[in-house]
This record gives C-alpha cells, sequence and structure tokens, in this order.
C-alpha cells in the first residue's frame, strides 16, 4: 500500500471549500466543489475519493436547498447556517482535503 501525493491544484481545491465557509463566503465555495468533484470523477483518481468528493457535494447541496427553502430570507448562505451546520460543513471540508492528501494509488492490474 503505497501513497502518492495529489497534484497540488486539487489539493488547494479541497483545502479552499472549508476555508471559504469559514471566510463568510459558503455560496461561493461551490465553485471549488465542483472542480473537486470533476478532478474526482476522472479515471486516474481512486474510488474511494470519489465518494468522499460526492459526501461533501451533497452536504453542500442539503445546506443549499435549507436555505433556499427557508421561509426566512436571510441575505447570504453564510448567514443563513447556525454554528453547529457550518462546523458540520467545514469537518466535512476537512475530512475531505485530508482524504485527498492520504489517497493510495490505484492498482495497475
Amino acid at each position: 500500500m503505497t501513497t502518492s501525493r495529489a497534484s497540488l491544484p486539487i489539493l488547494i481545491t479541497a483545502w479552499s471549500v472549508p476555508a471559504l465557509v469559514l471566510g463568510q463566503f459558503a455560496l461561493l465555495s461551490g465553485v471549488p466543489l465542483i472542480a473537486l468533484v470533476v478532478s474526482s470523477l476522472r479515471n486516474s483518481q481512486p474510488r474511494a475519493l470519489r465518494w468522499w468528493s460526492a459526501g461533501l457535494a451533497a452536504v453542500y447541496l442539503g445546506v443549499l436547498a435549507l436555505w433556499a427553502l427557508s421561509p426566512e430570507s436571510a441575505p447570504s448562505l453564510s448567514k443563513s447556517m447556525n454554528p453547529a451546520v457550518t462546523a458540520f460543513f467545514v469537518a466535512s471540508g476537512v475530512a475531505v482535503a485530508i482524504a485527498h492528501h492520504v489517497r493510495k494509488t490505484p492498482k495497475a492490474s
């Protein structure tokens, strides 16, 4: 089981999602999240990273749906999230970024 380093753009993209949420730019964090999901779907990525990235996308879409469907009209996604949701979103983003750091190379058969 050898590990290899992920490419620098993927790591920057993975770490920018929780950083943008912490910086109160939660809606904007969808842009690097889309790039992360697309890069995870490429054939060169291990299958487990696809699940991690899809899980983070599901968290983002859930938070976005709650904001869009809520009867209150919060001015932004960041302002509509309570601290527990923000902490869960950031923790999910950090977990995905760490998973990209310790990814395993696919076995060549």
